[in-house]
This record gives structure tokens, C-alpha cells and sequence, in this order.
């Protein structure tokens, strides 16, 4: 189990461990993809970390909601524990209520972990709603657990080819 809780922060009082819609498992994967690349499925809302030997890891994920769903390559660029977010412009017109900068932390939508990918403003991060996880409700970015994204994070490398299908 990791340590959930960015430094000087409390975790939630009730101590309960974070749910997941889609437990991680280790499934069978003959997508002929290297080890280390990601796969992710919006329609089915999971992402896969290949292995190799035909083997990935399968995480549940939330994902852009209707007008906010892209496909394509990206590769990660980046990682960050505990990320400070920035709500991009076009999201602060669509939401003037939101803050203009948040320190990483708990309540931080990007959860405890964000890798980002390439030089868009996507990027696969955990989230301070796990609830949606299994849901289309984001911006376009790949929302996870923050246990999953943790997990995820220490398999990934900067460099690392992502693969985000329909």
C-alpha cells in the first residue's frame, strides 16, 4: 500500500481505502504492443500497461465526456507527484468558478500523480473523485484512482508510448 497523503496533509478521517470500479488485475493482452506502452480504451473506460508475453495490466479509468474525446499517439513528456493544476484557459471560459492555480494536495483534481503527455494539455492523473472513475465526465484528460495512479506512475517511464482508442 502507498502513502496517499502529500507532505504536511491529512488523509480523509474515515481511513477507508479508495475504491475502484474495476479492481487492477493482470489480464491476458495480445495487442502486440512493446512493454511499457499504454492502451487506452475510452469505450470500455480501461487502460492496459503492457508486459509483454501477452500479458497488461488493466486499470478502470474515467475519461473525456461527449465533445471532449480524442484518440491518437502521444508519449509521456513528463511526471509530477502530487501536481499543482492550472485550469487551461478554454476551462476557466466553460467554468469561471474554478480557481486559477491549486497547489497539489487532496482536494487537487489532479489527484497524486499526473504523467503528462507530449505537449498537450492532456494528461493521465489520479483524481480527487474517484467515484467517477468508469464514467465519461472529464476534459479529455485519463482520471484514475489515485492507488492506481500511483501504481501506474512507478511502472512508467518519460518517453513511454500512449495509445488512446476509441
Amino acid at each position: 500500500m502507498f502513502d496517499l497523503s502529500p507532505r504536511g496533509q491529512q488523509q480523509p478521517a474515515d481511513g477507508r481505502p479508495q475504491a475502484t470500479a474495476v479492481a487492477r488485475e493482470i489480464v491476458s493482452y495480445p495487442g502486440g504492443y512493446s512493454p511499457g506502452t499504454i492502451v487506452v480504451s475510452t469505450n470500455e473506460r480501461r487502460l492496459y500497461y503492457v508486459l509483454g508475453n501477452n500479458q497488461a495490466i488493466r486499470y478502470g479509468v474515467g475519461v473525456g465526456r461527449p465533445g471532449f474525446e480524442w484518440t491518437g499517439t502521444r508519449v509521456v513528456s513528463s511526471k509530477r507527484e502530487w501536481p499543482d493544476w492550472t485550469p487551461p484557459a478554454q476551462m476557466l471560459r466553460r467554468r469561471p468558478d474554478l480557481p486559477r492555480h491549486m497547489q497539489g494536495g487532496l482536494t487537487n483534481p489532479l489527484g497524486a500523480r499526473a504523467m503528462y503527455l507530449g505537449g498537450s494539455l492532456y494528461r493521465i492523473h489520479g483524481s480527487n473523485e474517484p467515484e467517477t472513475i468508469g464514467q465519461a465526465v472529464s476534459s479529455g484528460c485519463i482520471r484514475m484512482t489515485n492507488e492506481d495512479v500511483v501504481d501506474l506512475y512507478e511502472r512508467v517511464r518519460v518517453g513511454a508510448r500512449v495509445i488512446v482508442t476509441r
